[in-house]
């Protein structure tokens, strides 16, 4: 019977201990994401762009210039096709799925209403050096 007692007290504490086992270190490897961002249908044409149209794509660029200096950013860029075909990426690290929506929401050219975005989690599995 002594033994059956330290049986299940061990298995108590293996069970109390496990969440705290599970939680991840505050020096986590931050996580990958990315996000899609579309052009909204009034700005496929390239004569409906607005001077304050032309700010905000500045100030979505400006700000990935940023994120690419403090690391945040992996890579970004765009389709090289005309109106509704035509799409961005941006490639991110993010600490977890908040922090990287928080990121994707606060972009300025989703702000402004240029664009639409869509975050999914994503893992880069390869990636060419630069030279």
């Amino acid at each position: 019977m002594p033994r059956f007692r330290l049986v299940i007290s061990l298995l108590c504490i293996c069970v109390a201990a496990r969440p705290a086992i599970a939680e991840e270190p505050a020096n986590a490897k931050p996580k990958q994401f990315i996000y899609v961002l579309h052009l909204v249908p009034r700005l496929y044409a390239d004569a409906a762009w607005t001077a304050e149209d032309k700010m905000a794509l500045s100030r979505h660029f400006a700000r990935f210039q940023r994120a690419i200096e403090t690391r945040e950013l992996i890579l970004a860029g765009r389709t090289a096709e005309a109106g509704d075909k035509t799409f961005g990426i941006a490639i991110f690290e993010a600490a977890d799925e908040a922090a990287a929506r928080k990121f994707m929401e606060s972009d300025p050219a989703v702000v402004s209403g240029l664009m639409t975005a869509d975050l999914h989690p994503f893992a880069v599995a390869l990636q060419r050096k630069n030279p």
